[in-house]
């Protein structure tokens, strides 16, 4: 496989998005987090002199389709990277009654939009959520606007970082206690995947096998589920029912294209 900067000669790099592009539960050495698209512009920036390679993340935890498009959007138009990545939708199709191909729908024309600003647009399907209590009721959704972005993908030759066949994440240990956002080993996980979808060799193997560790007990995975339910799932319900986000009075957290 040729390097990537063989083929795209990437040098601007700008990720949009929600809490997962933003790198929630992915602790970094300055206390903001890191997350798999910080992780993945080290990837791309490796090969390159000091200052030779600028990086913006303008995602913000909580976002919907339509802020995306409303606020991180237009600042393609006026960056013009060589590289976006948009992962986006996935707050809507978590929400009651949202339909997934009409949510599809909004995110085509925001991916044609991008497509006239970028040299290359990656995009990501949502996770395959067939373990995930409460979430895996809604797989069939996901499924059906994954089925959409990888059409999408075809019609506006995009990248696509297949995060539903991404078998490593199916690993409790690729998930922080939230059961929502990734955990560190979870984001570089999707790192490598994403470095790979745009054709940079990788040393590290996205699906490597993890280390061997004994199943939880029946009594041990109730006390578990007990424990999330009162940490993080009624506070998460409580927040929809007050009509509140977890990226109210949040800004992104590298808003300029800066050197890496």
């Amino acid at each position: 496989m040729p390097n990537l900067q063989e083929t795209l000669d990437l040098t601007a790099y700008v990720a949009l998005g929600d809490s997962f592009t933003e790198g929630l539960n992915d602790p970094a050495a300055d206390g903001a987090f890191a997350g798999w698209a910080d992780r993945l512009a080290v990837l791309l920036a490796a090969d390159r002199p000091p200052g030779g390679f600028r990086y913006a993340n303008l995602a913000v935890r909580g976002r919907l389709l339509d802020q995306i498009v409303a606020e991180q959007v237009p600042q393609v138009r006026r960056i013009r990277p060589d590289l976006v990545t948009f992962c986006a939708g996935g707050n809507d199709i978590l929400r009651p009654g949202s339909d997934p191909d009409e949510v599809a729908g909004r995110f085509e024309a925001a991916v044609a939009e991008l497509a006239d600003s970028a040299g290359t647009v990656l995009i990501c399907t949502g996770f395959d959520t067939r373990g995930v209590p409460l979430l895996k009721h809604l797989r069939g959704k996901i499924a059906t606007y994954n089925g959409h972005l990888r059409a999408i993908a075809d019609r506006h030759g995009c990248q696509v970082a297949d995060l539903w066949s991404l078998r490593a994440v199916q690993d409790r240990r690729a998930w922080s206690e939230d059961r929502l956002h990734l955990s560190p080993e979870g984001h570089q996980r999707v790192a490598l995947l994403a470095a790979r979808s745009l054709g940079l060799r990788t040393e590290q193997d996205p699906e490597a096998p993890w280390p061997s560790v004994p199943e939880l007990s029946p009594a041990e995975q109730r006390r578990e589920n007990l424990q999330w339910a009162r940490g993080f799932l009624l506070p998460w319900v409580g927040r929809r029912l007050r009509g509140e986000s977890s990226g109210d009075h949040v800004e992104a957290k590298r808003p300029e294209l800066l050197p890496l």
